[in-house]
């Protein structure tokens, strides 16, 4: 959500103080302070991925939904887990010179982007299924 104003950046060799600040304080929020809000979304990650699996076993739908829907969900889920939360976490900390502070922003945006694709992805094919 806030690293949407990265986008604002994206000419400029760097992102903007008051905009790095702005993304690190929602991320310091997110990542460290609101805690266990973090446990509960690694667990609706984990409902999803469970949920998807039992659709393949005893769901009505067609195989392809499944075949579409576990892929874009492992994406997602995957590319968070393994890049976004902890350069969030660490860009929460700003502890880095602000060229690595942007160069974290930009990529959790990317990110972000590719994610956004893949649940889009899931959730078309979860309703062309239905």
């Amino acid at each position: 959500m806030f690293d949407v104003q990265v986008w604002r950046h994206r000419r400029s060799p760097q992102v903007s103080e008051d905009a790095l600040d702005s993304i690190a304080r929602y991320y310091r929020r997110v990542t460290t302070t609101a805690s266990p809000m973090g446990r509960l979304v690694g667990l609706t990650m984990a409902v999803l991925l469970v949920a998807l699996v039992v659709q393949v076993i005893w769901g009505n739908e067609p195989l392809w939904v499944s075949v579409v829907s576990i892929p874009a969900a492992l994406v997602g889920i995957g590319l968070a887990a393994a890049r976004i939360f902890g350069q969030a976490r660490r860009l929460g900390t700003r502890r880095d010179p602000p060229p690595v502070q942007s160069e974290f922003a930009r990529g959790i945006f990317r990110a972000h982007i590719v994610c956004l694709a893949a649940m889009v992805t899931l959730l078309a094919a979860q309703l062309a299924g239905a």
